[in-house]
């Protein structure tokens, strides 16, 4: 029943029929996950295990969705632990981390990704996700950025990519990102910042906004540490694998972070009201 619901709706999104109000739309986040081998095939069943009892439309990468700079092996990986989403029914939205980068800018992960550029914007119902490319931060992203933000008619705006504005463990914040895209998503009633690259899980808050950092895909986990002064406060850290689930309702948004065994990690739940 669940899966001819699902189907329904799409159905419904492809005729250009409008979201039926209340409805709610889950997306899945995983970053740091493309090890290969045993781990990152645990890492997409455990991720499949949870779309299976609860259904998603989505499926976000958080960068480093490869660690062994070749394609044929990133090929070979993504369909072993991956190779479900699509006869589920899963979308997939990816963003590119450093180690991505490192053959070819990531051009051969693309396609598999679900990415028509290193940056870009997608509608999932009554989300809107911004896929940025921190990589690469320069002024026609961030022109781009602002405004398709600005333009946005989103009931709930996230944006994702890999390298975080605020981490405190093996790697600082990005501050090229906190200078240049956080003021953007202050302006703009972004609701969720999602980012990969550290190794944990970490939640802050500031102005409003969540920001996210789950990069415990499958890389070697790293331990969170104390955080500077100057940072917004962190309101949770872990260390250890696991993914998110994001369900966006009418008028909350729910972040929750599990592990592996699909045990709810933490479970916070924003309102907004517009």
């Amino acid at each position: 029943m669940r899966r001819l619901v699902h189907a329904l709706a799409v159905l419904a999104l492809l005729a250009g029929a409008a979201v039926p109000a209340g409805a709610s739309t889950r997306i899945l986040a995983v970053g740091d996950f493309g090890v290969g081998g045993e781990r990152e095939r645990a890492t997409g069943a455990a991720i499949r295990r949870f779309e299976e009892r609860y259904g998603a439309r989505l499926l976000v990468t958080l960068g480093d969705n490869d660690y062994t700079r070749s394609p044929e092996a990133f090929a070979r990986n993504w369909s072993e632990a991956f190779g479900w989403v699509e006869a589920a029914g899963v979308g997939v939205a990816g963003t590119l981390g450093n180690h991505d980068y490192e053959v070819d800018r990531g051009a051969y992960e693309l396609e598999t990704l679900g990415m028509p550029a290193r940056y870009y914007a997608r509608r999932v119902g009554n989300v809107e996700l911004f896929l940025l490319d921190s990589n690469a931060i320069g002024n026609r992203q961030t022109a781009w950025l602002e405004r398709r933000l600005e333009a946005s008619t989103a009931r709930w705006k996230i944006a994702a990519f890999h390298h975080p504005p605020y981490s405190c463990g093996f790697h600082a914040g990005n501050t090229t990102v906190a200078e240049r895209w956080v003021p953007l998503f202050e302006r703009y009633g972004v609701d969720l910042v999602l980012s990969g690259h550290e190794h944990s899980y970490q939640r802050f808050a500031r102005r409003g906004i969540a920001y996210v950092v789950h990069g415990g895909g499958g890389a070697f986990p790293y331990p969170p540490r104390a955080c500077p002064d100057g940072y917004p406060k962190r309101l949770f850290a872990r260390f250890g694998f696991g993914f998110l689930s994001i369900l966006a309702g009418e008028k909350r948004l729910r972040v929750t972070a599990l592990d592996l065994a699909g045990r709810r990690v933490e479970r916070v739940t924003l309102d907004r009201a517009r």
